[in-house]
């Protein structure tokens, strides 16, 4: 049996797959998943057994022709049982109006864009907990008929872990702790423990090799590790301490703590890394605002950025 699955962006939402494909594949060993993705997110899928990556570049395949010459491919590289959209966006519903026309059964994710759309209703003072995206991916397989039981726990790292990893950075301004403050929760960790600075792209380099100048005892690596080398150096860290972006999707992958920073975003959105404590969540819960954004892209209400002024370093601090 073989089902092919997509999910092409963003890359967070890519690596919270990784765990729900490992526990389908424990328990239906049976099955094969094609998983398809663009081609950098490759090292996230090594070496998980009867799973078998396709990296694609959306500048071979633009626009309704190049999705459908890619639904081409797929079907004669392929042939699937099953397809999974688990992104459910424009693109991936033109390649699932394909598949349906050529006699697939498709099965795709359940968003529920209605109840996200209240959560993060600035007005909406009753705010609910919603359903993990890790369990709407595996509503994707149950729907299919297979029997899926998340742990909700991530794996065993390795057994020697030292050093904390810090990545400071997140795309969008509402997910991202001042770096002031950040600069200032560094300068203190790194009194009695060694810092491994996490990022990438030209300016954020240029930042934290400035910090780890002036910072002694720091370390940084953005820039210089493989997706495989920074999820390797990940897995040997003691903690890592991210904002709600990949880097705490990749901790869980490779079994490591992560103390995780949330601004206009929140844990109830469904977004935690796989297994991560809820009690190592830093954020401010008393304002009523919060979360006005599933993603954090949006301008801040009250135009102060409180979630994110507001919460205390030494927080943090105590609870390393």
């Amino acid at each position: 049996m073989r089902i092919l699955a997509y999910r092409f962006s963003a890359f967070g939402d890519v690596a919270m797959t990784v765990p729900v494909f490992k526990e389908f594949l424990q328990q239906n060993p049976n099955v094969e998943i094609v998983m398809v993705s663009r081609t950098n997110f490759k090292d996230l899928f090594d070496g998980i057994p009867n799973l078998l990556f396709k990296g694609i570049d959306f500048d071979v395949y633009k626009g309704i022709f190049g999705l459908r010459k890619l639904g081409k491919s797929l079907v004669k590289e392929f042939n699937p049982d099953f397809v999974a959209d688990l992104h459910d966006v424009i693109r991936t519903k033109t390649l699932d109006l394909f598949f349906i026309k050529n006699g697939f059964k498709v099965f795709k994710i359940d968003k529920e864009k209605e109840e996200k759309e209240l959560l993060t209703d600035v007005w909406n003072l009753d705010k609910k907990k919603l359903k993990p995206t890790s369990e709407r991916y595996a509503d994707v397989f149950r729907a299919m008929g297979f029997n899926l039981e998340l742990s909700h726990q991530y794996p065993q790292g390795t057994l020697v872990k030292n050093g904390i990893g810090i990545a400071p950075f997140a795309q969008h301004k509402g997910k991202m702790l001042p770096l002031e403050k950040t600069f200032e929760l560094v300068k203190i960790l790194a009194r009695n423990h060694k810092i491994y600075f996490f990022g990438g792209g030209k300016t954020e380099v240029a930042v934290l090799n400035d910090w780890q100048s002036k910072i002694p005892n720091t370390e940084n690596l953005a820039g210089s590790l493989t997706l495989k080398g920074e999820l390797q150096k990940i897995s040997e860290l003691e903690m890592m301490i991210s904002m709600d972006s990949a880097n705490m999707h990749l901790a869980s992958l490779v079994g490591t703590r992560c103390i995780s920073i949330w601004g206009s975003t929140h844990p109830y959105a469904g977004f935690l890394g796989y297994g991560q404590n809820e009690n190592d969540i830093i954020q401010v819960k008393d304002l009523t605002c919060r979360p006005c954004s599933v993603f954090g892209d949006k301008e801040c209400y009250r135009g102060d950025w409180a979630c994110l002024e507001e919460i205390n370093i030494q927080k943090i601090v105590d609870l390393i």
